[in-house]
């Protein structure tokens, strides 16, 4: 019986926990705020800008980085939120239009997970009297017809995320001592981003160390890049 199931239908896709969207969104907002303004804040250091030039330059870092980060992150949402909807209504459809075969499939998923035909038949048949779109979307997409991403909270949650990670290189380049600028935003940025490791890690149950050591590579990397291109400037321009 299963062997006759219509092969056009969609298939199955990885379940996907849409509740830690914001999570993901600041933690990613807070690791750009850190290093672009940190870099930003090295390379114009290194050209020999003084104290009121780096507030400046900070300052027009974090409100424009904010608005990217934000516009990037509602429309990167936004598009996967239309996706979703059209997968329910493309569900909707098919169990109008098939519901034999949609009924077929559901079993077929069942039995993918160790039941047996009979059982697998049986609790088809339930889902479905209790809510059919219900069950083939969760069974067959890992979606929630009432639990859509969110792209205002997304943005939102990079904005300020965005912000709360700038400021940390921002406020290291204000109250450090002229002479020893350029270190204190290189540690602080370098402490900044171990924490967000250590967050990032956490959020997908990754590797800790892992985690951390790319991002202190990578951000070591990235200000190291605009500090030696900030000297040069300055040197070319004195």
């Amino acid at each position: 019986m299963l062997d006759q199931t219509v092969e056009y239908f969609e298939p199955h896709a990885t379940n996907v926990n849409s509740k830690l969207n914001w999570l993901r969104a600041g933690v990613l907002g807070a690791n750009d705020g850190i290093v672009s303004v940190a870099g930003l804040l090295m390379g114009v250091a290194a050209a020999g800008a003084g104290s009121k030039e780096l507030m400046t330059a900070g300052m027009a870092a974090v409100v424009s980085g904010a608005v990217s980060m934000a516009l990037g992150e509602y429309v990167s949402v936004s598009a996967q939120r239309d996706t979703e909807q059209q997968l329910v209504a493309k569900e909707r459809w098919e169990l109008s239009r098939f519901p034999a075969q949609e009924h077929a499939e559901l079993v077929g998923i069942l039995e993918e997970k160790g039941m047996s035909y009979q059982t697998a038949e049986a609790a088809a048949t339930e889902m479905e009297e209790h809510d059919a779109l219900a069950a083939h979307l969760d069974m067959e997409l890992g979606m929630d017809a009432e639990d859509f991403t969110d792209p205002w909270v997304a943005a939102g949650s990079s904005a300020i995320s965005f912000v709360v990670g700038a400021l940390i290189p921002f406020l290291c380049a204000m109250f450090a001592p002229a002479g020893v600028k350029v270190w204190v935003i290189l540690v602080g940025t370098l402490l900044a981003l171990s924490i967000t490791g250590g967050l990032s890690a956490k959020v997908s149950e990754s590797s800790k160390s892992r985690s951390i050591t790319r991002l202190l590579v990578g951000g070591a990397l990235a200000l190291v890049i605009t500090y030696v291109i900030g000297w040069l400037f300055g040197v070319s321009v004195a």
